[in-house]
């Protein structure tokens, strides 16, 4: 069976295609995507513009289609912190479905740090014990922890990496007062937040999910994406420390000579490091890992439960098993 998602997210609206079985793991068929950053499209009132609203719906169009083309079954279809925090968010859903046919579903932080961390463990197993997941996106910045198949706890920030580098870095190379107030910002919005977390326990495994974590990650020397994605990647604190530091000191055309590191993404590597650094004092965290899997396939993965749990309802059908009896 080929399911479909489509994710609009801050930076890039992207269909991922996967072929799926009862009981494996999902396997990418296709991907297509495109860098839109809804967020270039806001106006002063913090609304989507048309002329982004109408690249939106166009892309979605095109998404469709290639899904049917390439025999996906189902679309699922969903919007983040770009259309939630909009003005105007619920206005560009509704033209986009009556435009396409597709239905964007809102998802909020709290939902989205509850699936990604319902596809880390997945990804990561049982045995991992209790997990700490850290994602950071355009927009926001998901956290979520606990030691069963869905979190005993998830919160989200405002502290995307997009969002932070609109917000405090006005010049190609940041000015030391522009660093130092990013800084304090993102200490004390995530303080509290940390604190919440925290309360529900302590986590045997951390983990990172998201294109900013890959980046940093390969940054600090993990291996590259063509490795694939079942090599351990790691890093380190101290590692991250010192390659922020550095950043600091970089124009965005020269973090895009990074490792990892695109250049639609470089402007806003710096903020995400920033974060990242910050979450790791604050949970206490010198080593952290990098993981693949994340929103999309949480909500691939419970959609394939879906299936199977209907499948074997249909397996067991006290009705059936009535009607051969009699038989």
């Amino acid at each position: 069976m080929r399911l479909s998602v489509l994710d609009v997210g801050s930076n890039t609206v992207h269909l991922l295609l996967l072929d799926v079985q009862p009981g494996s793991r999902p396997e990418p068929y296709a991907s297509h995507k495109m860098a839109l950053q809804l967020v270039r499209y806001l106006d002063d009132h913090g609304d989507i513009t048309d002329e982004g609203r109408n690249a939106l719906t166009n892309f979605v169009a095109e998404a469709r289609d290639f899904a049917a083309d390439h025999d996906a079954e189902d679309l699922l279809a969903f919007a983040t912190s770009a259309i939630r925090e909009a003005g105007n968010g619920g206005e560009v859903l509704d033209h986009v479905k009556s435009a396409t046919g597709v239905n964007l579903t809102e998802i909020s932080g709290d939902q989205e740090a509850a699936i990604t961390y319902f596809a880390v463990r997945r990804w990561q197993g049982w045995g991992a014990g209790t997990i700490l997941d850290l994602d950071i996106g355009g927009g926001s910045f998901e956290m979520a922890l606990g030691d069963d198949a869905l979190p005993s706890v998830a919160v989200s920030t405002p502290l995307g990496a997009g969002r932070l580098t609109r917000q405090f870095i006005h010049h190609d190379l940041a000015k030391p007062k522009e660093i130092k107030a990013l800084r304090k910002y993102v200490k004390s919005e995530l303080t509290p937040a940390v604190e919440t977390v925290l309360k529900a326990g302590k986590p045997n495994m951390v983990v990172g999910t998201s294109k900013t974590f890959r980046s940093l990650a390969r940054i600090c020397g993990a291996a590259p994406y063509a490795a694939g994605p079942y090599v351990k990647r790691e890093f380190h604190l101290e590692d991250l420390r010192l390659w922020t530091r550095r950043m600091e000191a970089m124009t965005p055309e020269e973090r895009a000579d990074l490792p990892g590191v695109s250049s639609k993404r470089a402007a806003q590597i710096l903020a995400g490091g920033i974060v990242a650094e910050t979450a790791m004092d604050l949970y206490g965290i010198t080593t952290m890992r990098s993981v693949p899997w994340a929103l999309r396939e949480g909500l691939i993965l419970r959609r394939m439960d879906r299936i199977n749990s209907q499948d074997s309802a249909a397996m067991v059908d006290p009705k059936s098993l009535k009607s051969s009896a009699k038989e």
